[in-house]
């Protein structure tokens, strides 16, 4: 669908729902909430309807999959929550789109989160959790979600494609520069669909399976997990409970809450980031386990009165034998501000610098450095329908040119 006629339709679905159709989502927020046992068991269903529509300059920038320069997605997403008696709690959420990244694809439907949590006393203390849920690391997995992200697309430090591949080792430093374009070289058909083989720092919010504990004390929060993959893992990948037991990653984060202002945390990442039919091109005498993801970050969030702002800084290693250690560093810094009740402005910083690896008695930088400025401003109509706009720039790996832009628009129905 040709892109303006997609943000059309954006505004139509967020307008007409917001004049016609409040009070019928109210009514329906109602009717899916269900008690039992004296309110001691609650389960209650909500949901999102979003439609997205993107054009920007070929090839299709970040996690973008298409083919031609625009991209329309539509997306379900439906949550369940529930609560059984005091210490137990339940959750889970399906969505129905053309992919986790938007795609070129038929819409198809899939289960991203399921977990059980038990938390043994009631001051927060201590709460256990087991199943497939969003990572603990960093600030931004808590509120990815389309009703409360400014924007209607990822960090760049969730979304930018290092020149690394999941599926198969480096064995040499030439190769790895062929794979982050810095140095030419790749068979023009493999360039062509290699942009599905390299993998970011963090991919989204890293719907793993694993288990997790977590809590507050005072003043301090802590959480640790042990996810089946490392946080670079794509989504197909998110699911398979074979490499829980073989190949676990251990994510922490230790938080401070100085304020109702303030909000501070660090956090760490070990894991494997290769995928099982990676082995076969390893190197001599090396497993995958030799192959890790280390990673340490920093977040911190500030709110006062209308203004709201966010930041992560993240230092990661590849570690990759007989070849180098890939090191990279990413951030970015974003602030929204509420200009009237219903219309809101967000304004973001990221940047990903690459260091140097040895290669041929030089030290050559293993990816491009890239910076990116996105705008977002959003507009809530009702308690349920709201319409977002992004516009991106960015510099760096860019083929020929030196900025590629995109433009998008979201409306989403709350229920």
């Amino acid at each position: 669908m040709n892109p303006a006629r997609a943000l059309l339709v954006a505004v139509c679905v967020a307008t007409t729902s917001g004049r016609a159709a409040d009070e019928f989502f109210d009514r329906v927020e109602s009717a899916l909430s269900v008690s039992a046992a004296d309110a001691r068991v609650r389960f209650h269903l909500s949901g999102l309807l979003d439609l997205e529509g993107y054009e920007f300059q070929r090839p299709a920038p970040m996690l973008l999959q298409a083919r031609g320069d625009s991209l329309l997605e539509p997306r379900l997403t439906v949550f369940l929550d529930g609560q059984i008696g005091p210490g137990l709690y339940v959750f889970a959420q399906a969505r129905a789109d053309r992919g986790f990244d938007p795609a070129q694809q038929s819409v198809r439907p899939r289960l991203d989160e399921y977990a059980l949590r038990w938390t043994p006393w009631k001051d927060g203390r201590l709460r256990l959790q087991a199943g497939k849920f969003a990572t603990i690391v960093g600030n931004w997995a808590v509120r990815h979600g389309s009703w409360v992200n400014p924007f209607i697309t990822a960090p760049l430090p969730y979304e930018y494609l290092t020149g690394l591949w999941d599926n198969e080792a480096v064995r040499s430093a030439p190769t790895l520069l062929q794979w982050a374009h810095v140095r030419p070289g790749l068979p023009a058909a493999l360039t062509a669909v290699e942009k599905r083989l390299r993998i970011p720092l963090l991919w989204g919010p890293s719907y793993t399976i694993g288990a997790a504990a977590f809590g507050e004390v005072r003043r301090v929060q802590y959480a640790f997990e042990v996810k089946h993959a490392a946080l670079s893992s794509r989504p197909t990948v998110w699911s398979n409970w074979d490499e829980f037991h073989d190949h676990p990653t251990v994510n922490g984060r230790l938080g401070y809450r100085p304020s109702a202002m303030w909000d501070f945390g660090v956090s760490a990442s070990a894991g494997t980031y290769l995928h099982p039919v990676a082995t076969r091109s390893l190197a001599p005498r090396h497993g995958r386990a030799d192959y890790k993801q280390v990673m340490f970050g920093q977040d911190v969030s500030f709110a006062w009165r209308h203004l709201q702002l966010w930041s992560e800084v993240y230092v990661a290693r590849f570690e990759i034998p007989m070849v180098a250690d890939a090191k990279t560093v990413a951030y970015y810094v974003e602030a929204k501000y509420k200009l009237t009740p219903q219309f809101s402005a967000a304004l973001r910083w990221n940047e990903q610098l690459f260091a140097t690896i040895p290669e041929r008695l030089r030290a050559t930088a293993w990816g491009h450095d890239v910076w990116r400025i996105d705008v977002a401003p959003a507009y809530r109509f009702t308690p349920h329908t709201q319409l977002k706009l992004q516009y991106s720039l960015q510099h760096g790996d860019s083929g020929s040119r030196d900025f590629t832009r995109m433009a998008a628009a979201q409306a989403t129905v709350r229920f």
